[in-house]
């Protein structure tokens, strides 16, 4: 679910000059701006009329703001801005602004969504819808105090504002108030018993706190209204609701160790045609976790022991080249998991030194601080593809997740793959089939329930070039094109993950290896991860400042992040 509202002010076709567009007026009209009327015949409508060529100023202007309107049912958001802007320069009006600042927040562009909603406002009068749909671009970049602002405005101009109540919920939600998000949830499911988004959102919050079996039976009920009374919101995606209805309570059956019904709720959100970024992104964590939940024999009891409350003499499960050990232990809601995988003994491709001294000082760095350790060294793909499965399932009931990788990596067609040290770097159509896709490891871990920390110490060059075999002693196989830096985080059934990806260094550049036991980034890493009461993003600051110094400026690490809050590897 992304815009919840209607559009306000819907204009209306006033004014018809008379005989020469009879048959506009007695035909083409009504099916151009009547809200209720079907998307393709609204779009067919307008552009008819836009066709006569016998409109313009305003009378254009609302055939054209209608017309976008058609455009959004269909979820073709490029079109809905093109016909929004041709409207805007023919008249501007707030509806037109606030339906293309909402077609650039379904994109994603939540600047430019901001700065619609912004001019909306200017034209007044206030509007709690636009007030309710600039706090929900707000929430899109994860300000939520500014979103938690824009919602209590909406929420003041109409008491009864079921969505502003909800995605208030959704922002304390984030900032890790929990009650206060309940409260919320329940007072827009108190105002609108039928509606099924907040109940997927109540969804949610049972599952942070833990609560499966009423996380189930709020998604169960929320699918059901979905089925029985699909949204006619003309704001609101097609099928996004049902979509995030069934990946919520699917992550919900996961998290239980019911992989049956889990199975079930995973393959219907793939047999729904999506239209909006939320969506695809929902889907794309579905098709993750089914090949997973497939995957797994048996469910995992839900009063398993925590692996991080083992004795320290227990040893961590550690995989080396490609024998492959069992999977770490079951786990349950509020462990901290770890996966480190250090390649270094390539094949094909000049080796790696330090990524396994590397891997091992990151694990034993994180063991100390309390997490549960999946440790891989030099891994072939079966090896890498197995453990990386293995963590991502049990990663359903863990709190936080934090996945380190050094080695080589490539970046082909814009996606980034991290490479075993069995893959001959080949130009080929099922090159990258032979290597592990960091897209996919997001998504499997894409869940608004869980804090992520990814963490890659790896080349960033392109794997096509020729020069593959002479790389040298550095993280950079030949070439130029690097890591592709992720365009977001915490997309699609989180809809603002508390996720943070970190690079050892700048898009574009090269990860050094080091002429130590360690990479400068490594080092600096082990150093700091432990450290008591140090946030973590103030954690890669500092670990950025001593690698730049150290490289004498060659190397400047990166780092991205949608966290929700602060976040404490090591207990304060």
């Amino acid at each position: 679910m992304r815009r919840l509202l209607v559009a306000l002010c819907l204009l209306t076709v006033t004014q018809w000059s008379a005989p020469a567009v009879a048959q506009a007026r007695n035909q083409l009209g009504p099916l151009c701006t009547t809200e209720t009327t079907p998307a393709d015949k609204m779009v067919d409508a307008c552009t008819k009329i836009i066709a006569l060529k016998v409109f313009k100023g305003e009378q254009l202007a609302t055939v054209y703001f209608w017309r976008a309107v058609g455009w959004n049912k269909k979820g073709d958001y490029a079109k809905v801005i093109a016909d929004a802007t041709e409207a805007i320069r023919l008249q501007p009006s707030q509806a037109v602004y606030n339906l293309r600042g909402s077609a650039y927040y379904d994109k994603g562009d939540y600047d430019i969504a901001i700065a619609d909603f912004d001019d909306a406002l200017k034209l007044g009068p206030p509007s709690g819808i636009i007030f309710h749909n600039r706090g929900n671009a707000w929430r899109g970049k994860h300000d939520y105090a500014k979103a938690i602002a824009d919602y209590d405005m909406s929420i003041k101009a109409d008491p009864k504002s079921v969505f502003s109540f909800q995605n208030r919920g959704i922002s304390k939600q984030a900032l890790g108030d929990l009650d206060g998000a309940l409260a919320d949830i329940n007072q827009a499911i108190r105002l609108d018993p039928s509606l099924p988004q907040p109940l997927i959102n109540r969804t949610a919050i049972w599952r942070a706190k833990g609560d499966l079996d009423r996380a189930i039976a709020d998604g169960s009920e929320a699918i059901r209204l979905a089925k029985d009374k699909p949204p006619v919101n003309i704001m609101t995606p097609p099928n996004s609701v049902l979509i995030s209805g069934y990946t919520h309570r699917a992550l919900a059956y996961e998290a239980k160790g019911d992989y049956a019904h889990a199975r079930e709720d995973y393959k219907a959100t793939l047999a729904i045609v999506a239209s909006d970024a939320g969506s695809k992104a929902n889907q794309a964590t579905a098709r993750v976790r089914l090949s997973l939940v497939t995957d797994a024999s048996t469910p995992i009891p839900r009063d398993a022991p925590s692996p991080a409350t083992q004795p320290a003499a227990s040893p961590a499960p550690q995989q080396t080249g490609s024998a492959p050990t069992p999977s770490p232990a079951p786990t349950v809601r509020g462990t901290r998991m770890a996966l480190i995988i250090g390649n270094g003994a390539y094949a094909h491709v000049k080796a790696l030194p330090n990524p396994a001294n590397d891997a091992r000082a990151i694990a034993k760095s994180l063991r100390d601080i309390g997490f549960s350790v999946s440790e891989g060294v030099d891994l072939d793909r079966a090896a890498m593809q197995k453990m990386t499965r293995d963590f991502l399932r049990e990663a359903a009931r863990a709190q936080v997740a934090v996945v380190y990788y050094a080695g080589h990596g490539v970046q082909v067609d814009g996606r980034n793959y991290l490479i075993p040290v069995d893959v001959a770097l080949k130009p080929g159509a099922s090159m990258t089939e032979a290597m592990i896709d960091m897209d996919t490891i997001m998504a499997g871990l894409d869940d608004q329930v869980r804090t992520n920390i990814l963490i890659f110490d790896a080349c960033r060059n392109n794997p096509m070039a020729q020069q593959v075999a002479s790389a040298g002693t550095n993280r950079g196989i030949e070439g130029a094109s690097g890591l592709a830096a992720p365009t977001s985080l915490g997309t699609g059934a989180t809809l603002g993950a508390g996720t943070l990806i970190a690079f050892a260094t700048a898009p574009g550049q090269v990860a050094l290896d080091g002429e130590g036991a360690n990479s400068p980034f490594s080092a600096a890493l082990s150093r700091h991860i432990g450290t008591p009461g140090l946030e973590v993003q103030q954690m890669l600051t500092r670990v950025r400042a001593e690698v730049v110094s150290s490289t004498k400026s060659k190397q400047v690490p990166w780092s991205n992040s949608s966290l929700l809050g602060e976040v404490y590897l090591a207990e304060k």
